[in-house]
C-alpha cells in the first residue's frame, strides 16, 4: 500500500505520533503530555492497552522486572508515575561487584551519595499496568491500538502513515514520528535507516531465584570467564529472599544448561555465584535471550526521532538500557519545551539537533559502559583478568574513579 492519498481514504491528523507503546513510548507520551497539555499525541501500538489497565496486578514467582536508576526515579515522578510505582518497588541499597576467583570487590553504596536507593526494581507486571492506566487517563493522547503502521513517508511538513487497525484503512499525518518499536524496527528498516550490530555469542538466562536468606537490598554484578551476571533483590522489602537474575552464558554452551533440571541449574549458578548471598533454593521459568549490541546509524532526521531499543540495543546485564531511554525522553521533553518558548515548528531540524547534542555524551558513555562489561569481563584471558582486577582494586582506592562510575550508573551523570 503506498502512503499516497487515494480519494476514498479519510486522513486524521495530530502533531506528535509515537510508534511503540512499551514502556519508553508511553513514558514518552506521558511526559510531552504533561510538558504541553495543548499538544495534540496519538501512539499507535500492536497490542490493546485496556485489557493490561483492567488487569489487577498478580505479584508471581516467574515476573519479569526492570532495573529503575535514581535518575530514572526523577524522570518518572515528572511523569506523576512514581507514586502508583512505589507500592511495589525494590530498593537496591547497595551494588557490590565481584570477579570470580579473586577476594574483594567493591560496592556502590547509596549512603556514600546520600541517597534513599542506588535504583529499584519494579516487576513488569506492575509496571505496564500503571503506565496502561495512566496513558488512559491522559485526554491529550489518543491511541490507537491495537493497530500498525504499513508505512511511513516523509512529506512537506512532516510524515503521513498508512495505519491499518481492525477492518479500518486511514492515513495519520504528523508533524513529528517517533519510531519506539523495537531494536529489529520495521519502520527504521523501511526508512533505510541502518545500524551497527555487534554479536556478543552470548545469551542470558533470566529468571527469579528464591534464597535461603533475606538480600537486604543488595544487587550483585558478578564477573566470570564466562560472562558478567546480576542478581538484583526483588519483593518489595530488604526482608524479602527473592532476587532477579540476568546470568550470560556462551551462546554455543547454553544448550545443556537450558535443558537442565531446577536442580542442576541451580548448583551451576550456586558455583558461578558463590555463596555471598546463601544458597539458592529455587528458581521460576527461566527464558534465554541471544545477546547484541545495536545502534542505529542515524537517530533523527527531519521530522523524525528513533527512541528505545530502535535507537540503542544494550547488552542486559548493567540494567542501563531503559533507563537511557528514559533520559532520552526526558531530553526530548526539554527540547520540545525549548521549541515552544522560540515559537519553532515542530518540524523545524533545530528541534532535533539540540536534541540529539545534549544526549550524545551520555549515550556514547552509557553504550561505552555497557560494552566493556562485555568485553573486558567476560573473558579468562589472563591480560585481561588482570586489569579488571586492577579496575576494580581502583574502584576502592580513588574515589574520583568510584564516583563518576556510580554516577553514570545511577543515571546522575558522570563518565
Amino acid at each position: 500500500m503506498n502512503a499516497s492519498k487515494p480519494q476514498d481514504t479519510p486522513v486524521e491528523t495530530t502533531d506528535i505520533a509515537i510508534v511503540g507503546g512499551g514502556m519508553v513510548g508511553i513514558s514518552l507520551a506521558l511526559l510531552l503530555a504533561r510538558q504541553n497539555p495543548e499538544r495534540r499525541i496519538v501512539l499507535i501500538e500492536s497490542f490493546g492497552f485496556a485489557d493490561e489497565s483492567e488487569r489487577p496486578f498478580q505479584s508471581s514467582f516467574d515476573a519479569r522486572s526492570t532495573a529503575l536508576s535514581a535518575g530514572s526515579r526523577q524522570i518518572l515522578e515528572r511523569c506523576g508515575l512514581w507514586q502508583n510505582l512505589a507500592g511495589h518497588l525494590t530498593c537496591i541499597r547497595r551494588v557490590h561487584v565481584s570477579d570470580k576467583g579473586h577476594f574483594g570487590g567493591s560496592t556502590i553504596d547509596a549512603q556514600e551519595y546520600g541517597l534513599e536507593a542506588v535504583g529499584y526494581v519494579v516487576e513488569n507486571a506492575w509496571f505496564g499496568k500503571v503506565l496502561a492506566t495512566e496513558l488512559l487517563n491522559q485526554s491529550a493522547i489518543r491511541c490507537h491500538a491495537p493497530a500498525s503502521v504499513r508505512r511511513a513517508e516523509a512529506r512537506e511538513g512532516g510524515y503521513r502513515l498508512a495505519m491499518e487497525e481492525g477492518e479500518e484503512r486511514f492515513f495519520l499525518d504528523c508533524q513529528l514520528l517517533v519510531l519506539a518499536d523495537g531494536a529489529e524496527s520495521r519502520l527504521r528498516q523501511q526508512l533505510g535507516i541502518s545500524v551497527e550490530r555487534c554479536n556478543y555469542h552470548q545469551s542470558a538466562f533470566i529468571a527469579n531465584v528464591k534464597c535461603d536468606r533475606p538480600h537486604q537490598g543488595i544487587a550483585y554484578e558478578r564477573f566470570t570467564a564466562d560472562g558478567p551476571m546480576a542478581l538484583l533483590p526483588l519483593g518489595e522489602s530488604d526482608q524479602s529472599a527473592t532476587m532477579a537474575l540476568v546470568w550470560t552464558r556462551p551462546s554455543h554452551r547454553v544448550q545443556k544448561l537450558q535443558h537442565a533440571s531446577d536442580r542442576e541449574f541451580l548448583q551451576k549458578l550456586q558455583s558461578e555465584f558463590g555463596y555471598r548471598q546463601g544458597v539458592f533454593t529455587e528458581i521460576s521459568t527461566r527464558h534465554l535471550y541471544p545477546l547484541q549490541l545495536v545502534v542505529a546509524r542515524e537517530q533523527i532526521r527531519r521530522s523524525l526521532v528513533l527512541m528505545g531499543n530502535a535507537a540503542h540495543f544494550l547488552h542486559p546485564v548493567a540494567g542501563q538500557g531503559f533507563n537511557l531511554a528514559l533520559r532520552d525522553c526526558q531530553a526530548l521533553s526539554d527540547a520540545l519545551a525549548a521549541a515552544d518558548s522560540q515559537g519553532l515548528a515542530l518540524t523545524d531540524t533545530r528541534i532535533l539537533d539540540s536534541y540529539l547534542q545534549a544526549q550524545t555524551q551520555d549515550q556514547w558513555a552509557t553504550i561505552r559502559l555497557s560494552d566493556s562489561f562485555v568485553r573486558w569481563f567476560s573473558s579468562g584471558e589472563l591480560a585481561k583478568s588482570v586489569l579488571r582486577n586492577l579496575g576494580l582494586f581502583a574502584l576502592d582506592t580513588l574515589p574520583v574513579a568510584k564516583q563518576l562510575l556510580a554516577k553514570q550508573t545511577m543515571g546522575l551523570g558522570g563518565l
